[in-house]
């Protein structure tokens, strides 16, 4: 387009119109990839300010229904200004520059966005800085759009709540049946990818809230390793398993948004470990190869645990399929590749309690480092008091059952009590699960339905990446959760299958996730009973020169 600018003359620019015209597609945007939406910015085929009011038109079509969103950035606009101003003066910060994206609610933004995990105890209250995640976002050129719905305290305070219902934000739910359980507690990412709404978001993991929503909501998910990603700024659970990851709607999409936040942080003593000392290249390990000469394990004891379930059939029998297009690909599937402390993690009371005492601590910690704390929260006592007498905070029909154990359990994570629980975490996870059944049989990953895939990874720290692999068959007999409002099994509702590896693992999970994923695109074969369709067009420059001419 410069070339054609500098010529100045109206027959000529006509022509340079035209040609430029057919270079630009315009995908559709629940389809679009982070690739083809950088390259269409390059181009000048739209601006970075166009995405982002499209984007948010799209948001606007779809929210009042679904709730992925609980705001926009009101900076946003300002920032795609920026963006395309150095895009135009030919300079790019990298691969995410323009590119809008968006953030659960726990994850901290010094800007005018809440950072409260969906609740009113928080709301109002200020950070001092970004979260490191974030940070690394803006970076690298990416456009923080807004932040999205979630379960309220990353589903950490009640045992008879909903997935995806926060007190100021309301219920999220899914896409493919209505009032669909969006699972959680990343729930809005999910939902809000799934639907086109931004390229990618990132979402928070302890037990599940990544790889769950991912599943269901029929998009790609990492759970990276603990300590490869920062959490400085996030609001805690536990500094033993949290994580921060991407939601994307292709492996190699995720890849690229990890490869941005990904690194050391010296306010995170957890990715000084890491042996990533310089930045990462996870986009590079998208190639069709990626299952050739791999060996995977199935663990078939974990796999009893849904083969007597009503839905569990068809969650097998996609499972079985997916093995032969492994084998297909390359790959050689070792069987009984089983987790030895698989009935133990199902039981033990150590894996609950290791996240009471971490809790305890880490809120806390977190309590104590706000600029601005409105209600003058400073523990987890006087938190669970204002929860309990906030009517907007519906207590207790949405009980406090987490915070009642933490508290009765009394104890933080330097407590003496604390080690002997942690360490029987790792034996579970470590030598009785995920490591121990990659070591004993020689294995570069396991594999399992994604709804069992969080379970051991959690206690130990090691990484998953989840991928659409079917969803149920018509016929399905409705299944709602235990509160009564959401459907978690019905016909259309996804579900996924889980690439899971040693600790630092990125690099060949997501080179195994990609090659199956483009091998099958499972993806593409369902359909929603909602979308929004406000879709990027041309410059409205362009249009009015074409107009003209």
């Amino acid at each position: 387009m410069t070339f054609c600018k500098s010529f100045g003359l109206v027959w000529f620019l006509h022509t340079c119109v035209t040609v430029y015209a057919r270079k630009c597609v315009y995908p559709p945007l629940i389809n679009a990839t982070r690739e083809g939406l950088f390259d269409d910015l390059m181009n000048s085929c739209y601006s970075s300010v166009d995405l982002v009011n499209t984007y948010t038109a799209r948001i606007h079509e779809v929210n009042s229904t679904l709730r992925p969103l609980l705001e926009i950035n009101l900076d946003a606009l300002r920032e795609a200004e920026v963006l395309d101003e150095e895009r135009k003066n030919g300079y790019t910060r990298g691969g995410l520059h323009g590119i809008p994206v968006l953030i659960k609610e726990s994850i901290g933004t010094a800007d005018q966005m809440q950072t409260t995990a969906g609740s009113y105890a928080l709301y109002g209250s200020k950070v001092f800085h970004d979260a490191t995640v974030v940070s690394k976002l803006r970076d690298h050129g990416a456009i923080v759009l807004g932040k999205t719905s979630m379960s309220e305290w990353m589903n950490f305070r009640s045992s008879n709540s909903s997935n995806g219902w926060t007190a100021w934000g309301g219920q999220t739910s899914g896409a493919y049946f209505p009032m669909q359980d969006p699972n959680g507690s990343s729930s809005g990412s999910a939902v809000a990818v799934d639907l086109g709404l931004a390229v990618a978001a990132l979402g928070t993991e302890t037990v599940g809230s990544i790889l769950f929503p991912s599943e269901v909501n029929n998009i790609v998910g990492i759970k990276p390793t603990v300590g490869l990603t920062s959490r400085y700024g996030v609001i805690p659970i536990s500094e033993h398993q949290d994580t921060i990851g991407p939601m994307a709607r292709t492996v190699k999409d995720a890849a690229s948004v990890l490869e941005a936040i990904a690194g050391r942080d010296p306010r995170d003593n957890y990715t000084l470990a890491s042996p990533n000392r310089t930045g990462p290249l996870y986009v590079n390990a998208c190639r069709l190869e990626g299952l050739q000469g791999k060996r995977i394990g199935i663990p078939r004891n974990a796999l009893d645990t849904i083969g007597g379930l009503p839905h569990g059939a068809a969650v097998l029998a996609a499972f079985e399929a997916a093995t032969h297009v492994l084998t297909e690909a390359g790959a050689t599937i070792i069987q009984d590749a089983n987790l030895t402390a698989w009935p133990e993690l199902l039981t033990s009371s150590s894996v609950k309690q290791v996240l009471y005492a971490d809790f305890t601590t880490s809120i806390e910690r977190y309590l104590s480092g706000l600029k601005t704390n409105p209600n003058q929260i400073h523990t987890l006592q006087e938190l669970r008091n204002y929860t309990q007498t906030d009517p907007r905070e519906d207590y207790p029909r949405r009980d406090t059952a987490e915070w009642d154990a933490a508290l009765a359990l009394g104890i933080t994570n330097t407590s003496p009590e604390f080690w002997p629980l942690y360490q029987k975490n790792l034996r579970i996870g470590g030598e009785g699960g995920i490591l121990g059944a990659l070591s004993r049989h020689n294995l570069d990953a396991l594999i399992l339905p994604t709804s069992l895939a969080a379970y051991m990874s959690s206690v130990v720290g090691t990484p998953v990446i989840t991928v659409p692999l079917g969803a149920y068959p018509k016929g399905t007999s409705v299944i709602y959760n235990d509160f009564g409002n959401l459907v978690q099994v019905a016909e259309n509702i996804p579900f996924g299958i889980s690439f899971m590896g040693a600790h630092w693992s990125e690099e060949t999970l997501i080179g195994m996730a990609y090659a199956f994923e483009q091998r099958t695109l499972f993806r593409e074969t369902l359909t929603r009973y909602i979308e929004p369709h406000t879709e990027v067009t041309r410059r409205q420059g362009d249009e009015a020169a074409d107009k003209g001419t």
